[in-house]
């Protein structure tokens, strides 16, 4: 079966995640915060096993423009939900309306809902209730402007819940998030990477992953794993062939440094948890004692902000040190995520590029300095 797909993506990293979808074979298309593509079942299996920056793979089952709720309840009901739904199936429902005539949302969930159910008894031949003990399919219907989508989703959990987060620290970062910074940073294992403020090691394991090229979805489950259009042995397959393809064998160098002792013990768990605490080195280590001895290194890191009363000035002297970091050794590389706006001004350098970046509802910049390669 042929679907149409769309992939959910935090706002301003559509482009990243559309070349990790084109990179699996499938063109893809932009909009704000989704990403667009078709495909069949592998499409679904491979997409959640392996993307790495997206948020969720959903189906599209019905895109159109709607005024009233007779017609959202008809247009709704027409859809082929019994395609992928079978007759026990459990589908909660969300939404979401902007800038719409039906703007009340519990009353489009409840409209839907309902299509669906009138849709399913009538292609099950149903009288009375529905089981709803079934599989799970997560319906949305998400209207702007008077055009509703309506999508089920394949991931069930959000994609950055990789599976190995045993604990973490006060703010960590999707793994997600982490990965498009990796993305961004062209990062493929060939350089030395560090985070001298790994706190729960997010950077440095998705970047392991990367290196590896182990698939992000190996160590979870997914909703549409559970699904009858889908045969179980498709998954297993998918995930056997990705198993094979993995690099456990590859030397890598990638350094985590953190100055609590405590946030290193929580990321050599989480290392732990998928295999790879060989693979890292882990450094207890304040960054005014950090040397860093590989030329041609990358240094990726979300360090702190800075945003609570009394650490400014303290922030401000790890800044200043990453940019003497930089003077010292001119081939580092620097890809540091901050909402502090006046970095460039602080460590006294202007970045090669820049970049926002949503941090959850923070909005940061993500500040990329190149360094010089080692010959030139």
């Amino acid at each position: 079966m042929q679907f149409k797909l769309l992939a959910n993506t935090p706002m301003g990293v559509e482009k990243v995640v559309a070349d990790e979808i084109e990179a699996l074979g499938y063109p893809a298309t932009l909009e704000n915060g989704r990403v667009y593509f078709e495909g069949d079942e592998t499409a679904i299996i491979r997409t959640n096993l392996m993307m790495r920056t997206a948020d969720r793979i959903r189906i599209i089952v019905g895109d159109f423009e709607t005024t009233s709720f007779d017609d959202l309840f008809e247009q709704t009901k027409a859809l082929p939900w019994s395609d992928i739904l079978g007759p026990a199936a459990a589908f909660p429902v969300t939404g979401r309306s902007h800038k719409s005539t039906l703007y009340s949302v519990p009353d489009v969930q409840r409209i839907v809902k309902k299509a669906i159910v009138e849709h399913l008894k009538e292609a099950f031949n149903i009288k009375g209730k529905l089981p709803e003990n079934g599989p799970r399919y997560k319906v949305d219907i998400a209207i702007l402007k008077d055009r509703a989508v309506l999508t089920i989703d394949t991931s069930g959990d959000a994609l950055h819940k990789r599976g190995y987060r045993t604990g973490q620290g006060e703010a960590p970062i999707k793994e997600t998030l982490a990965a498009t910074m990796l993305k961004l940073a062209n990062y493929d294992g060939s350089k030395t990477l560090i985070d001298p403020f790994a706190g729960s090691g997010t950077i440095v394991i998705e970047a392991a992953l990367m290196a590896l090229n182990i698939a992000p979805g190996s160590n979870r489950t997914f909703d549409a794993e559970k699904w009858d259009i889908i045969p179980e042995a498709d998954w297993q397959n998918m995930r056997m062939e990705l198993e094979e393809a993995a690099l456990y064998e590859r030397d890598i160098k990638i350094i985590a440094a953190d100055i609590d002792p405590e946030m290193i013990s929580v990321a050599k768990d989480n290392a732990l948890e998928v295999g790879l605490q060989d693979d890292i080195e882990f450094l207890v280590s304040d960054i005014h004692d950090f040397e860093i001895e590989d030329e041609d290194a990358q240094l990726v890191t979300n360090p702190p902000y800075g945003e609570r009363i009394g650490e400014a000035k303290e922030v401000e002297e790890m800044y200043r040190r990453l940019g003497d970091m930089m003077v010292a050794d001119p081939t580092l590389s620097v890809y540091l995520m901050t909402s502090n706006k006046m970095f460039e001004h602080i460590v006294g350098k202007r970045a090669t590029k820049r970049r926002k970046l949503f941090n959850g509802y923070i909005e940061t910049t993500y500040f990329q300095y190149w360094g010089k390669r080692g010959n030139e």
